[in-house]
């Protein structure tokens, strides 16, 4: 494909998620099955335009003075990927192009409208709904909060000290570029890539299927190594998922004590026990809801109930940015409702002198601090544990959470929060 059929193609995917209220995968995957000629750079070409545009949807629309998909891809093309102007009307006006470009696109190709005194939603790229929640959660930060938010994302990775050691890692990583990602001794990063350019693909490594490694990023890394000392430990990830904080904690135990995984949702515990086998795991006990009592006899024996809580996911809109624009309140008050029921579940499994691990991959304060709050209330038995892992510290609250973000720490954002519990009562 030459530029303006995948320019088009990328128009006509974002018309199809406007129209039909299609997650980007999903209309990606329609565009893929339909467009059988497009080859793999073809494919990441449309797929990273197409992500580029949902990151900057609201400014780059600003800018055009044109918020429809074509304003948006093409602000994309200009200010985002540095697109002259002459290279976009050639795209343009190739046989399988988007259509020659009006003189109003010309106009605002070489200038366009600045974003000075633009409303701050349009700035962060955000819906408008969220304003008053965002000042509450970063304050003055917000702006620049957002637009961190609205950028690519690395890809990190988390070296399994199960199976290998950073050193050997390292070497091993060297070919796709992956360096070191600080803070945390094990963990890699590969840059986000530029413009219509694709990141190199991990499963490609050899060590990758051996196990060496996995996909995580770094603030969910560090979000499980808060969970603190585990070796030798009863843990229960109580929301298990695809396992990739199960992975994480069982790397951090060495394959000692035990380690239980469980999900509300029986069929996506079925990935964590395939990458466990993969990752040498041996201390895992699958527990599944399609056992009536599948966590039955674990009732305030628990040394560390880890509960990575269901959330809006609005610390992950650089890698997710269609999710930003289809949340809605009664989204996010639904997820309340899920928060609070999974933290009074969880607390029950957690014995004396142990603790519970809050975490989200959300900003908001809606559903972190404010969740955490109404649980201590409730239960004068928890306390929270103030954070102390090293290389975090600017990182914590002053009540003793972990708040990460891009901006701040070039991560995903994260909320973690440590609660001891000092009686059990059955």
């Amino acid at each position: 494909m030459r530029d303006g059929g995948r320019v088009s193609a990328a128009i006509e995917v974002l018309t199809e998620i406007e129209a039909r209220h299609f997650p980007v995968k999903m209309a990606l995957k329609r565009w893929g099955e339909a467009a059988r000629y497009a080859g793999s750079k073809d494919r990441a070409f449309v797929s990273g335009l197409v992500l580029d545009a949902l990151r900057r949807k609201r400014s780059l629309g600003w800018m055009m003075g044109d918020a429809s998909p074509r304003g948006v891809v093409l602000g994309v093309l200009a200010f985002t990927w540095a697109w002259t102007p002459e290279r976009i009307a050639e795209a343009a006006a190739e046989e399988h192009g988007f259509g020659p470009l009006t003189e109003a696109e010309r106009e605002r190709l070489s200038n366009p409208v600045s974003l000075d005194g633009a409303p701050a939603p349009v700035v962060g790229d955000y819906p408008d709904w969220l304003e008053e929640r965002l000042i509450r959660t970063l304050g003055a930060d917000q702006t620049v909060e957002m637009r961190a938010l609205s950028e690519r994302a690395p890809v990190d990775l988390r070296v399994n000290t199960l199976k290998t050691d950073a050193e050997r890692a390292a070497k091993a990583l060297a070919p796709i570029h992956a360096a070191p990602a600080g803070i945390l001794p094990n963990a890699f990063r590969i840059p986000a890539p530029a413009a219509a350019d694709r990141t190199p693909s991990v499963e490609a490594v050899p060590a990758f299927s051996k196990g060496w490694f996995e996909v995580q990023d770094l603030g969910s890394q560090i979000a499980a190594a808060v969970a603190g000392e585990v070796k030798g430990k009863q843990v229960l990830d109580f929301c298990a998922g695809g396992g990739g904080k199960t992975l994480a904690l069982a790397a951090a135990m060495g394959n000692s004590g035990q380690i239980f995984a469980h999900d509300a949702d029986a069929r996506r515990l079925a990935d964590t026990i395939r990458r466990g086998q993969r990752a040498g795991v041996r201390n895992l006990q699958i527990r599944s809801p399609i056992e009536a009592t599948p966590l039955k006899g674990l009732e305030g024996k628990i040394d560390v109930v880890f509960v990575d809580a269901p959330c809006t996911g609005a610390g992950t809109w650089r890698r997710h940015p269609d999710a930003k624009w289809r949340l809605s309140p009664d989204q996010l008050a639904k997820r309340q409702i899920e928060q609070d029921s999974v933290l009074e579940d969880a607390a029950t499994f957690v014995k004396a002198g142990g603790r519970m691990v809050y975490v989200t991959c959300s900003l908001l304060t809606d559903e972190n601090e404010d969740r955490v709050a109404g649980f201590l209330e409730r239960h004068p038995e928890f306390t929270v544990k103030p954070i102390a892992l090293p290389g975090v510290e600017q990182h914590v609250t002053p009540e003793g959470y972990l708040r990460l973000s891009p901006y701040r720490a070039g991560t995903d954002g994260f909320f973690a929060a440590v609660l001891e519990r000092s009686t059990y009562t059955p």
